[in-house]
């Protein structure tokens, strides 16, 4: 496994964030928001410069990380305006890539529809008919543009999205027969708000050719009060769990990412000092 972070969660000053990569040794640079940009709308001039930056470091990318598609509903339309907008700047994001050399853009799903699927009364009472098959349509484009673009898009396992768990990700890809163009970017700690068990059942899923990339953060969730908390690695729901997902992966032979995610603090609002906190255990788990 290849090592990295989310440039952003250290910091969005990247000269900073960079030297702390170094300073853990860290390889791979996942890209998201650089300065108060966005991926996907810095001008070309900023590209270049970033491009610059990470070469004479030694960072790859790993992955442009923009939230395509997130906040778009059942009720959109391909080809309506925002689902427009929303082309437009994956089309900007792979321009991107193309000059930094990230192998992987990361898309996301709309908003979620809680069942989506049902049956004995369920599937007349409590299904939320036609959500699943309205996302098709919307993603289709995305995945032909990749497939013209000759790069690989990931589907992240995002928190109040349609696609929030290893299984519907997985179902995205087959039903728009996708393998090629379109991987999962798998993250647990996400999963955890729909209660898909990460080790075994949600990496179980993701085995044979589904898995592009992988975030790593530990949360517990409390679903019925509708609270997150985002823990120290180790010290959330997940920390049983995270020896057990590294050595699956590398049982399986995944050479790609794992990138950790650095959205904890420890109660003062400094990320960075959270990332320090954590980085120590993701290296021991993750690392050779």
């Amino acid at each position: 496994m290849k090592l990295g972070v989310i440039c952003d969660g250290i910091s969005r000053d990247l000269r900073h964030a960079v030297d702390v990569m170094d300073d853990f040794g860290l390889d791979y640079a996942e890209l998201q928001f650089v300065g108060d940009t966005e991926v996907g709308d810095h001008s070309a001039q900023e590209v270049r410069e970033i491009d610059a930056l990470l070469r004479d470091r030694g960072k790859p990318v790993s992955c442009l990380s923009r939230h395509v598609f997130a906040g778009m509903t059942v009720a959109n339309r391909p080809g309506d305006a925002l689902h427009q907008r929303h082309m437009d700047a994956l089309r900007r994001v792979i321009d991107m890539a193309h000059v930094v050399g990230s192998p992987l853009v990361r898309i996301m799903t709309p908003k979620k529809e809680q069942i989506l699927w049902g049956a004995g009364g369920a599937e007349k009472w409590n299904v939320a008919h036609g959500a699943w098959d309205s996302i098709l349509p919307l993603i289709a484009p995305a995945v032909e543009l990749a497939r013209t673009e000759g790069i690989t898009l990931v589907v992240e396992t995002g928190n109040g999205t349609m696609v929030n768990s290893n299984a519907t990700a997985r179902r995205l890809i087959d039903d728009l027969d996708a393998r090629d163009a379109l991987k999962v970017l798998w993250d647990p700690a996400n999963n955890c708000w729909c209660h898909e068990l990460a080790y075994p059942d949600g990496y179980e899923a993701v085995q044979g050719g589904y898995l592009g990339h992988v975030h790593i953060k530990d949360v517990k969730v409390d679903t019925p009060r509708a609270t997150l908390e985002v823990r120290e690695m180790g010290e959330g729901q997940l920390g049983p769990l995270f020896q057990p997902i590294a050595d699956a992966l590398r049982t399986d032979g995944y050479n790609a990412v794992v990138s950790l995610e650095s959205v904890y603090h420890p109660g003062n609002g400094n990320f960075e000092a959270g990332f320090r906190a954590c980085i120590d255990r993701f290296k021991t788990i993750f690392g050779p």
